[in-house]
């Protein structure tokens, strides 16, 4: 019980349907299991409620909350219900993010709509959460910030939106964790790397019309570890270690849950090579089929 009497809340705590658990769902199921009372926001009440209903299932305590994290009033709103609610807010985690859904694209393709909606949801939206949720943690001196940004900050990710939020998310963390040491306040950033989740995978099989067996074969060949993508857990027990009292000296730290994707920049495909290798894949598909 590694995080018994602690309360979160966690923004993006549901999950578009797929084969697998996404990040949000698999951190809010793993932190409730740790004892803690889990806050879960999310834009789609079914999917919070979903995630709410799985914690109770297994014994712990949890609530659904709907918020747009492009709309200040809603984040204000979900920061007051938990506060009235438990009367503290321990562990603040940002797991919302969004790419090729919201139109990204390589930087000559890119509209102004596209590129705002990401920059909104994924950097703004985190700046909010923190602007509302620190005064709390200053005044209790302590809390624990843990932002969800991604490998492709450093690596040659193609979608120009996405990797300019997720860098601009490492900076922002940093500033949070040093400008609020002094209260007890702790900042971290996860960098996810491949993973088998739903918005990674179900995602860029509507992109690219491809089957879930050819997108995952595309995206475990890349990872160094095993050549087999990480999973939601991973990203899950890596949380939960920076949430809990174990990490009570560990603030301004980013941390890469990669397979060793980080120890090779730059070899992360090209959009170039990634249409090539969908197109590819779906002509060998469409042999076998008529055959």
């Amino acid at each position: 019980m590694r995080l018994e009497g602690k309360v979160a809340i966690i923004f993006g705590a549901g999950q578009q349907a797929g084969r697998t658990v996404g990040n949000g769902k698999a951190t809010a199921l793993t932190f409730a299991r740790e004892g803690a009372k889990v806050f879960c926001v999310d834009n789609n009440l079914e999917a919070a409620q979903d995630t709410v209903n799985g914690i109770r299932e297994a014994g712990g305590i949890a609530e659904p909350f709907v918020a747009d994290v492009t709309e200040e009033d809603t984040i204000i709103a979900a920061v007051d219900a938990v506060y009235k609610m438990w009367g503290k807010i321990d562990i603040l985690h940002n797991n919302v993010g969004v790419s090729i859904a919201a139109g990204d694209a390589v930087i000559t393709e890119i509209t102004t709509e596209a590129f705002d909606r990401v920059i909104n949801i994924n950097l703004r939206s985190m700046v909010l959460t923190c602007k509302h949720i620190i005064p709390i943690m200053r005044e209790q001196g302590s809390g624990s910030i843990i932002n969800i940004s991604s490998a492709a900050a450093f690596n040659n990710y193609p979608y120009v939106g996405y990797k300019t939020s997720k860098a601009a998310v490492v900076a922002l963390t940093q500033h949070v964790a040093i400008r609020n040491a002094e209260y007890g306040v702790r900042a971290n950033v996860i960098l996810p790397g491949l993973l088998n989740t739903p918005t990674a995978v179900e995602n860029r099989m509507r992109k690219f019309d491809l089957t879930y067996e050819e997108v995952v074969a595309m995206r475990d060949k890349e990872v160094p570890l095993r050549k087999k993508m990480g999973t939601a857990w991973d990203i899950a027990n890596a949380a939960l270690w920076l949430a809990s009292d174990e990490a009570s000296f560990v603030t301004g730290v980013t941390l890469p849950v990669d397979g060793g994707q980080s120890v090779q920049i730059g070899r992360a495909p090209s959009e170039a090579e990634v249409k090539e290798e969908a197109a590819a894949a779906k002509a060998a598909r469409e042999r076998v089929a008529a055959k």
